[in-house]
């Protein structure tokens, strides 16, 4: 083993050493330049302008593009240490539609929140996803879809590593990606590529086809470039970290090891937690008690303690709850064991895009693109649960029902009727509280997406003026159609007396009790309850704009005075449209008990219908001012530039705001520049974030207090053994009255070009830049977590929190608190909480960055870059009420096993690493390319597993290595076809061990990926 993990290392250094690298920066991309800085698009407004020089960039260009060798826009994305956590990916499978799935992937520029990074597309806006996620502030966010960026088509990528919000408006918190697609091609290109995740059945096909043609003698072109991918789905049996729910085994030989968080199994089981009306009293048959006191009951093996009563052939009938934290934990659910379930979904994804130019006259242009989008996925997902929210009672009726009537109301003898019981001859009704319908089987989920983008526009020349106008419009969809079960219809089937009723008193397989279902219902009565869901969300984006640029407005001692100005005008939409059953259309009135409930799905919260829109006019003026020259012959000033911008802009739902930003380089000497930028910044709260009305969203949540009765009367040891965590339902409220979040961004760095090296030894580029943002009014909520944490503090000395709702304390209830001295409490039912603006929060880091170039006839071409990024401080201000839950855990009056969220130092918790680097190298010689790529990603803590004294499970850090070679044919059949032959992971890295397995925010769920790829160029 030793001698593996040696040669692993070896592989790693070596390529660190002899390739590392990524991304570099801008003004270094070759050794010429201005005109790199020619080329690049974000930064400026001035249209070929050398201020981007005052800004940091980081331009991945095609030979990076090669070595990391991404499929998707997430794998590229990922790869840029700059990138914070992706909470947005293909591997996070909810249950539920309430968040976004299917192929979909996020942007995260420091680590700010999604949402705060502008995303380009050829210089302009992207349409925003339409389906949102909560982020870790409990808040619907949205993103821009990064796998809707055809990433083969990609000319570069551009990341503008600063504040913009001066320069391109709302969102440009952390700054800006332009996506630069290749354009005015002539001639055709194919490329075909196939690659497979090692150890698993994921096989990746992707095809690219690039076809253009000048006319009228190059006056025009029209360029189109296709993909196809077809992906096959990544399922939890392929590895074993996904295999099973329970990840306690993976943890053994840890301090770890008998901890409950890893036990990621369901506690909505098959064996279903079952109660008759708690009016009744305790179900006896002759003197031996079915139910509790309040009537709970459950079915379970015979080879598990606590049998009351027979019922069937290894089953009996046990009082209370099953406890699943305990003595029944081995009867909860294993859906990844049961049901194979997908970890990264079935795919097929189609990409076009159109690219078009005309020179009208010789000072006017005519462009134009049009872009179409589409993917679909399928995946399987555990099967529906009960949410304790919306209860289901079996009528006496029910003829499974071991409490039925002696006789049904056709003249039948009850078969099913248990003997000698106190129950009356019409029997009993039985709510069923907590349930999985296993034998129903997995839920299929079919997601597809589709993004339209059409632009046109005028570009051209008036008096040295650069003028420039399009109009574009934007649209994208979401269609999420799942497998569900009715409320309505359940409860119908479980009123028949016949043996087509539905029956949820079987429980589940004797052979391994977490395990499927051994005695499911008649096909028939699956059939009957079961229904398909849709939801189907639009987002838009309307956009004109006027741009007009100089480079030489006037001139100055220093140079010529460079001017950009324009205006813009957007209309942003988003509708979420939820299927009946969720938004409240079609409801459930539960026949026995008359309780109405708010929608008709089980296992998912009621969720409106959201609509909004805004329009937003805005308005922008940039100078690049040279106040210093070479030819000024100043000591230790040999050119000074100063970039100074602001923008005003007006929503029509959140006010008006305006922003400035000033950004100076200062090169001391020739190769030697310093640079330093200060900016101000605003987001405005998403169309979601303002519209929503009243939002149930189900989560799983820790009842501390009942943790505490469990410490107390010593039935745990610690509170890392406490499992009493279930589906707790948040009622969260939209809000009108948001403010945009403010920011306030600080930059400054060093770029060292040594000019003292020999050209014979290439070319040299160094950069320091230390940065640092602060926002204000971040919106988020105080959480249902906090909330019930808030509970248990003032349960400790006699109170309550009033935004926790609970039902009134059961006869179990009682007893379970009974001897601890705590009161005891009900079950929760919800949390109330509301969207608002919280207090600031602080992040500043460090950009490293190295690149080397040297151009050789003998020995060919060589280009490393290095680039890094570290994360000095990450602290938000957590608000009084979270300051007054982190005091109290500190001074020892609540247990320091408690989660508490929304504030503190952040770094190294959860996607925060404190260091990201990655490193390439590309060697081409004349038919013969070698490329190599490697990326680190520091530790970071788990902070849903923790110990008795408050410290969390640390997540190992990871360095994994590509590589690739390629071979260009330049004679016979063969010529002007290339064949490269790669690997991604290439020493076979597993993802660090975390609670559910793998961080998906941080780690794609699969180690070694071969690919094999022939391109034709006719």
């Amino acid at each position: 083993m030793k001698s593996v993990v040696s040669w692993r290392r070896a592989m790693l250094a070596t390529t660190a050493l002899a390739a590392v690298a990524f991304a570099g920066q801008a003004w270094a991309q070759t050794a010429d330049e201005s005109e790199v800085e020619e080329l690049v698009v974000v930064g400026s407004q001035i249209a070929g302008a050398k201020v981007t020089a005052a800004v940091p960039v980081t331009v991945v260009g095609a030979e990076q593009l090669d070595a990391i060798a991404a499929t998707s826009g997430d794998d590229l994305f990922r790869s840029i240490p700059q990138m914070g956590d992706v909470s947005f990916n293909s591997s996070y499978l909810p249950n539920s539609s309430n968040s976004a799935r299917g192929d979909v992937g996020s942007v995260n520029l420091r680590n700010l929140g999604v949402g705060n990074t502008l995303v380009l597309l050829n210089g302009r806006r992207v349409v925003a996803h339409p389906s949102s996620r909560a982020d870790e502030n409990l808040v619907p966010v949205l993103t821009y879809n990064t796998n809707a960026i055809p990433v083969s088509g990609l000319k570069r990528l551009e990341v503008l590593r600063d504040g913009a919000a001066a320069l391109y408006g709302s969102d440009a918190v952390a700054g800006v990606v332009n996506t630069v697609l290749q354009d005015d091609f002539d001639g055709i290109t194919v490329d075909a590529q196939y690659g497979a995740a090692e150890g698993t059945k994921l096989r990746e096909f992707e095809f690219n086809a690039q076809l253009g043609q000048n006319f009228q003698d190059g006056r025009g072109n029209v360029s189109l470039f296709l993909n196809y991918t077809d992906r096959t789905a990544l399922n939890a049996a392929d590895q074993d970290y996904t295999a099973s729910s329970d990840k306690r085994p993976l943890f053994a030989g840890t301090r770890f090891a008998t901890a409950s968080v890893p036990d990621g199994r369901l506690t909505a089981l098959p064996w279903a937690s079952l109660q008759t009306p708690a009016s009744f009293g305790t179900v006896r048959q002759g003197t031996t008690a079915i139910t509790t006191a309040a009537g709970a009951f459950h079915p379970q093996p015979t080879s598990f303690a606590g049998c009351q009563v027979p019922f069937g052939a290894g089953y009996c009938l046990d009082d209370g709850t099953p406890a699943t934290a305990a003595a029944d934990r081995e009867l909860r659910y294993d859906p990844a064991r049961s049901n194979n379930t997908t970890v990264m979904p079935e795919l097929e994804r189609i990409n076009v895009f159109l690219t078009g130019r005309y020179d009208l006259t010789e000072n006017l242009k005519a462009f134009g693109e049009v872009g179409y989008y589409t993917a679909t996925t399928k995946s399987l997902q555990a099967p529906t649960g009960t949410l304790a929210a919306t209860p289901v009672t079996a009528p006496a009726s029910s003829y499974y029902n071991p409490f039925g009537p002696t006789v049904f109301a056709n003249g039948q003898i009850n078969p099913n009727r248990l003997p000698n019981l106190n129950v009356p001859a019409a029997g009993l009704p039985v709510t069923i509280r907590t349930y999985l319908f296993a034998d129903v089987g997995a839920n299929q989920v079919d997601v597809e997406n589709s993004q339209l983008r059409l632009l046109g526009g005028l570009k051209g020349e008036v008096m040295g003026f650069r003028w420039e106008s399009a109009l574009l419009y934007s649209r994208a969809e979401v269609e999420d159609v799942s497998d569900g079960i009715s409320a309505t219809l359940l409860q119908r089937q479980l009123g028949l007396s016949t043996p087509d009723a539905y029956n949820p008193f079987n429980g589940g397989s004797l052979t391994n009790p977490s395990i499927g279902d051994d005695t499911p219902s008649s096909q028939a009565a699956r059939d009957a309850i079961r229904i398909k869901t849709v939801r189907k969300n639009t987002s838009s984006l309307s956009l004109a704009d006027f741009k007009v640029s100089k480079v030489d407005l006037f001139a100055l001692p220093g140079g010529d005075v460079g001017f950009a100005a324009g205006v813009e005008y957007r209309r942003e939409t988003q509708k979420d449209d939820r299927d009946g059953r969720v938004d409240g259309t079609i409801n459930f009135t539960d026949s026995v008990t008359g309780q109405a409930y708010v929608g008709d799905l089980i296992g998912s919260s009621p969720s409106p219908d959201t609509k909004g829109s805004r329009n937003v006019m805005s308005a922008y003026a940039e100078l690049a001012v040279p106040l210093v020259s070479p030819e000024m012959e100043i000591p230790l000033v040999r050119n000074l530039e100063m970039q100074l911008a602001g923008r005003y802009e007006d929503f029509s739902d959140a006010g008006d705001v305006a922003k400035p930003k000033v950004a100076v380089a200062w090169d001391l000497i020739d190769g030697l520049r310093l640079r330093a930028s200060w900016a101000q910044g605003f987001k405005a709260p998403n169309l979601e974030q303002v519209n929503a009305t009243l939002v149930t969203r189900s989560n799983t949540r820790t009842d501390w207090i009942r943790c505490e009765a469990d410490l107390r009367a010593g039935r745990i040891a610690s509170f890392s053994a406490c499992s009493r965590s279930g589906t707790t339902s948040a009622q969260r409220a939209g809000n009108p009255d948001l403010k945009p979040e403010e920011s306030e961004t600080w930059g400054g760095g060093v770029v060292f070009q040594p000019k003292f090296v020999p050209v014979e030894y290439g070319d040299f580029t160094f950069t320091v830049d230390a940065w640092r943002v602060k926002q204000e009014g971040i919106v988020g909520l105080f959480g249902e977590g906090n909330g019930l944490t808030a509970d248990y503090l003032a349960r400790l000395s006699g109170g309550t929190n009033p935004d926790v709702i609970r039902a009134a304390p059961t006869a179990d209830d009682i007893a379970a608190f009974a001897g601890t001295g705590l009161a005891p409490v009900g079950a929760v039912l919800f949390v109330k909480d509301q969207y608002r603006n919280l207090l600031p929060q602080e992040a500043r880091g460090v950009d490293i960055g190295v690149i080397w170039d040297l151009r050789t006839e003998s020995w060919g071409n060589f280009n490393v870059n290095f680039n890094a990024a570290k994360l000095v401080k990450f602290y938000r201000s957590p608000s009084p009420e979270i300051a007054a839950l982190l005091a109290a855990r500190a001074a020892g009056q609540i247990n320091a096993g408690t989660t508490i969220t929304g504030g503190g130092d952040l770094i190294r918790q959860n996607g925060r690493p404190e260091w990201k680097w990655s490193a390439s190298a590309t060697w081409r010689y004349e038919q013969i390319q070698i490329g190599a790529f490697t990326q680190y990603i520091g530790d970071v803590q788990d902070t849903a597993l923790i110990d008795a004294t408050g410290d969390p499970w640390v997540v190992e850090s990871q360095l994994t290595a590509n590589l690739y070679g390629q071979y260009e044919f330049t004679q016979g059949l063969a010529e002007n076809t290339r064949l490269r032959i790669g690997v991604r992971n290439l020493t076979n890295e597993k993802p660090p061990l975390e609670t559910d397995g793998f961080l998906g925010e941080l780690y794609q769920p699969y180690s070694r990926y071969w690919y094999v790829s022939v391109r034709k160029t006719f």
